[in-house]
């Protein structure tokens, strides 16, 4: 990694109190980008970021919340550069959708839909006039195939990529960056971990989240890419075509009408 390769360049994290978000905000910062991040919480986030970079509490399903937080951001650190969506909640409870609580199966759906979509409309438009910038949203497995029981988050993962793949259509460089399996208190808050000991590094996050913001990876935009199992040199030197790792119907033959 080049010393302070990210120097000059403005970071908004969204969920960067604690876990992924927190790592990145630290990992980001120490490669010098200034480094600013959101949360709802505004005591923890400011502890969480003492030292490491600016502390915006907002949250991030409130559109109004996130404009006034995006305007502090480019007012005291200038315009975003990178702005990467990870915050978001996970279905509190292990269960088939029909059982699941339908405000809290909402709420997550919401914060991992709304929110980046919040700060694609606060952020996105001033890239878009800057002819620069990259938009990373933290991905999952379960965006590429379902949980059934974490259905909500399985929904929200899966819309998300969408809205990677709309921007990049638009000639907005973004990116799906899945972290793999990370310990952190929201993994180790859900069952199917219990026992689990693979755990992908946090340093390998924000290895792959900081190729994409020096701008090795920009022939990735629109795709799918995994932390702890994709190396950085291995996707720099490797040009996807067509729809290879996009999400996709799988023809059922070649006469199939809808391929």
């Amino acid at each position: 990694m080049p010393e302070l390769s990210l120097s000059g360049q403005v970071a908004l994290v969204t969920g960067a109190s604690t876990g992924i978000g927190l790592e990145l905000a630290r990992g980001l910062a120490a490669r010098g980008a200034r480094v600013a991040g959101l949360a709802r919480g505004a005591d923890r986030l400011a502890a969480a970021l003492d030292g490491v970079g600016l502390a915006v509490p907002a949250d991030v399903t409130d559109l109004a919340a996130v404009r006034a937080a995006v305007e502090r951001v480019t007012a005291e650190l200038g315009p975003v550069d990178l702005l990467v969506n990870n915050a978001g909640l996970i279905d509190a409870a292990e269960v088939p959708v029909w059982q699941a609580d339908p405000q809290q199966w909402w709420s997550v759906v919401e914060s991992q839909l709304r929110g980046p979509f919040h700060l694609v409309q606060a952020v996105v438009p001033g890239m878009a006039a800057r002819g620069s910038g990259r938009v990373v949203g933290l991905a999952s497995g379960m965006s590429t195939r379902a949980n059934p029981d974490y259905s909500a988050y399985s929904v929200g993962k899966a819309g998300a990529l969408r809205i990677t793949e709309s921007l990049a259509a638009s000639g907005v460089l973004a990116f799906d960056v899945a972290p793999g399996v990370v310990d952190t208190p929201m993994t180790r808050s859900m069952a199917m971990w219990d026992g689990f000991t693979d755990w992908t590094p946090a340093s390998a996050v924000v290895e792959l989240v900081a190729a994409v913001a020096e701008g090795r990876l920009d022939h990735w935009s629109g795709r799918f890419v995994r932390a702890g199992k994709d190396a950085v040199q291995t996707l720099a030197a490797t040009r996807p075509e067509g729809t290879q790792r996009q999400v996709r119907l799988l023809p059922y033959g070649p006469d199939d009408p809808v391929a």
